[in-house]
């Protein structure tokens, strides 16, 4: 046993819901519809922010981006699922589940990075609103939205193959839908300290960090609101940031139980419930929340479904 390491893991076994087993067909069916939602939602948020030229403004350009994150990061799990639960064959390589967790972390970090720049973009439209044209250039909005896209790759590619040299001399069988950092962690031997550290300090990053941004932003959209003479005034503004704040509530509400919790209060079921929460219902919920709470995309949907 001594002489395990971790190139002795071929594979893993997905248990996902085989504690269903009555459920399976019922469960593809639902994911189903739920994938097909979440590419017909953000789908159509990016067709709009394309053609629409009353949407041709850097809050629609962040918020086309982030819709097609949303789909990248969707489709990182659950085709995997559906693919389970069709064919009921739960098993995934070792390199497979490395490069499944590697896509999950650079996406989810690049969806942290993306709420704080949709933050930003509404401080300076309403702090700011005289210099917003000159500061939210077409330049700098480049300059935002490749930094979200690529400032996660490195630290979360270096956490990827840190957690993926780790022994697994136990069971293979990971108690998850897919694979994630908690359930990998309990089938490590060994010492596992210093991983555990390594992602207290990736969600102080990509987690921690941009949320601060977030509030701060915020902090300084609600003083400058509250200043406003106008009711009128301040339901518009306020109405501007509702969206985007209901979608940070989902995200961050959900990553930070998830990753900050101590290892030893982790369940499966915890874990599982967690896991479909910031990974599909987010994604799911995105078009829905931008939509019907904006009227300037109902506009848009209007003015292109008749084409």
């Amino acid at each position: 046993m001594a002489e395990t390491n971790f190139s002795m893991v071929a594979e893993f076994i997905l248990l996902g819901f085989s504690d269903l087993p009555n459920l399976q067909g019922f469960l593809f069916g639902i994911f189903l519809i739920i994938y097909t939602s979440i590419l017909l939602g953000n789908g159509l948020i990016i067709v709009i922010t394309k053609v629409t030229a009353a949407l041709q403004t850097p809050m629609y350009f962040f918020l086309g981006n982030f819709s097609f994150l949303e789909i990248c990061y969707t489709s990182v799990t659950i085709p995997r699922m559906l693919s389970d639960l069709w064919t009921q064959k739960k098993n995934i390589s070792f390199l497979a589940c490395a490069v499944q967790l590697g896509f999950l972390l650079i996406l989810g970090g690049n969806e942290s990075f993306f709420l704080a720049v949709m933050a930003y973009d509404r401080y300076v439209a309403i702090c700011k609103p005289l210099y917003y044209p000159i500061i939210m250039n077409h330049k700098k909005c480049l300059q935002l939205v490749t930094g979200a896209w690529i400032i996660g790759i490195p630290i979360q590619v270096a956490q990827t193959f840190q957690l993926f040299s780790l022994s697994f001399c136990g069971s293979n069988e990971l108690n998850h839908v897919f694979c994630d950092i908690p359930p990998l962690l309990k089938l490590a031997c060994g010492d596992t300290s210093l991983n555990e550290l390594s992602v207290y300090a990736g969600a102080t990053i990509f987690v921690t960090v941009p949320s601060m941004l977030i509030f701060w932003s915020y902090l300084k959209i609600i003083k400058t609101i509250l200043k406003l003479p106008s009711a009128m005034g301040r339901r518009k503004a306020f109405s501007t940031c509702s969206s985007h704040m209901i979608v940070v509530g989902l995200f961050y509400g959900s990553g930070f139980i998830t990753y900050l919790r101590p290892k030893s209060n982790h369940s499966p079921g915890v874990d599982k419930i967690l896991a479909l929460f910031y990974t599909i219902v987010t994604p799911l919920f995105n078009p829905l929340i931008y939509s019907l709470r904006n009227k300037d995309v109902i506009v848009a949907i209007k003015q292109l479904v008749p084409r």
